[in-house]
């Protein structure tokens, strides 16, 4: 029971962390074995930790993690010093009455045929792993603690760092 709470725990800080980030980096491996990298619009992150955006099935992303399956996603706020990276799996799922509940007007800047877009598709991200970097203070602190660092020659240590296994 005790791993089951802190791997629920674990979930509920990164997503507390991304919640507000709705753009992620994602980096997949391209067809000549070089990484690849866009933004994506982070739709829902399930309890699970389970990430899911919209896609063209077309795209060349989608060749891509059907290749390769293996992830990044990035995601920073530079204003609260936010830092999450999260490696996991991708597929792609075509589950109507899944693209149905993730909907939204928002998602409709990119696909404006909406729902009746035949091209229309999720991707499903299954988290593995996530790494983080926060820092509460503001930027006149972190400001004054890099100049710090920089002027004593010691490692500049601000914030809290973790890694966890999703």
């Amino acid at each position: 029971m005790e791993n089951h709470t802190h791997h629920q725990e674990a979930l509920q800080s990164v997503k507390e962390r991304i919640k507000d980030i709705r753009v992620a980096i994602m980096t997949t491996v391209s067809t000549d074995g070089r990484l690849h990298s866009r933004p994506m619009a982070t739709n829902d992150m399930d309890s699970d930790g389970t990430l899911w955006f919209f896609t063209n099935e077309s795209s060349a992303k989608v060749d891509e993690i059907n290749r390769k399956h293996v992830v990044s996603l990035s995601y920073s706020d530079l204003e609260d010093n936010t830092y999450v990276c999260l490696s996991g799996e991708a597929e792609l799922v075509t589950d109507r009455q899944k693209m149905e509940e993730l909907f939204n007007p928002m998602v409709r800047a990119w696909f404006p045929k909406g729902l009746e877009d035949p091209d229309l598709a999720l991707l499903k991200v299954s988290s593995q792993e996530a790494e983080y970097w926060d820092s509460s203070s503001s930027k006149m602190v972190t400001a004054f603690n890099v100049l710090k660092a920089l002027v004593t020659g010691t490692e500049y240590k601000e914030g809290e760092h973790g890694k966890v296994k999703l």
